[in-house]
């Protein structure tokens, strides 16, 4: 452990549009944010090739170069951006307290006001042909992808709510949506189901999974096996769509910070308050409803806000 404490007002932890809209906020109100960005920086967006609903891109633009260009503009106003790994905290519960955070297990921080931005991780199936391609044609967000398939046919994987909505979504977009259910039932609530049934241009196939995505350089189809009789079939489609959770990225916190029973830190009412004084909460970390780009930078936005009135109340 290093001998020298590094004492500072903000620190972020996460480098998304949360973290970098923090950033753009803290360093403007002169709070000399430094920001450590995990191991993916840039967070979830840069695994995503277009983006074309965040707002001021009138052309679109990729998910790496939006997060580039968030992190040049939190650098210009003062924030300093560093590649690493929080991987030990120690929250203090006293308003004026000072919060221990250890970085890449060698560096001691002591920050005044922290702010969590570390997101959640969509869970894939594992397969090796749908790691390659995501960004290819493979997705595990309708909202976020959806129109680049418009008129086409689709497949989406899953069987709870958030299946059933992304493939009532994607029916509105695409000519076909063909609903993979690894089990012989939904475990979807029963008003979703019946939007599913009432919708015509989506197909449920029970008992079925992906065994393959087929595709060199984007998706072609999917190869699907029926779990019980064992047989094999293709599904010729453009666009994979994944919706089987998130995982939020939430364990150093575990036992520290308020969470609900799959991981989400709770932050108060309208604010981004967790239940520690100075330690705030934005981005996909909090939020398992919308999970969009723009709704994480708001809470950016405001995480940096809560924080500046924290420190300004102790003065």
């Amino acid at each position: 452990m290093s001998e020298n404490i590094e004492k500072i007002k903000c620190l972020i932890i996460g480098s998304g549009p949360a973290g970098y809209t923090a950033a753009i906020y803290a360093s403007r109100a002169d709070m000399k944010p430094i920001m450590y960005t995990g191991m993916q920086m840039g967070g979830q967006l840069t695994t995503t090739t277009e983006v074309d609903n965040f707002p001021g891109y009138a052309n679109g633009t990729d998910g790496t170069a939006m997060m580039e260009d968030l992190k040049k503009q939190a650098e210009r106003f003062g924030t300093e951006v560093r590649f690493g790994m929080v991987t030990s905290v120690e929250l203090n519960d006293k308003v004026g307290g000072k919060h221990k955070v250890i970085v890449d297990e060698n560096k001691e921080i002591e920050a005044a006001t922290v702010i969590i931005c570390t997101g959640a991780t969509a869970k894939y199936l594992g397969l090796e042909s749908e790691m390659r391609l995501i960004g290819g044609g493979v997705s595990a967000c309708a909202t976020c992808d959806g129109f680049f398939y418009k008129g086409q046919e689709v497949v989406v994987v899953g069987g709870g709510d958030t299946a059933a909505e992304e493939a009532t979504y994607l029916a509105n977009i695409c000519s076909k949506v063909t609903l993979l259910v690894r089990k012989d039932y939904m475990k979807a609530s029963k008003a979703m189901q019946h939007r599913v049934d009432k919708t015509e241009n989506i197909t449920v196939l029970y008992n079925t999974e992906v065994d393959e995505v087929l595709g060199d350089k984007v998706v072609e189809g999917v190869r699907a096996v029926n779990n019980q009789t064992k047989e094999k079939f293709e599904i010729p489609v453009t666009g994979v769509f994944i919706a089987i959770g998130h995982t939020p990225n939430s364990d150093l916190f575990k036992g520290v910070l308020d969470m609900d029973e799959t991981g989400y830190l709770i932050t108060k009412g309208k604010t981004t308050k967790t239940n520690l004084p100075g330690v705030f909460a934005a981005g996909d970390i909090q939020d398992k409803e919308y999970r969009q780009a723009v709704t994480a930078a708001g809470t950016g936005c405001m995480a940096a806000l809560d924080a500046e009135r924290y420190l300004g109340a102790l003065e």
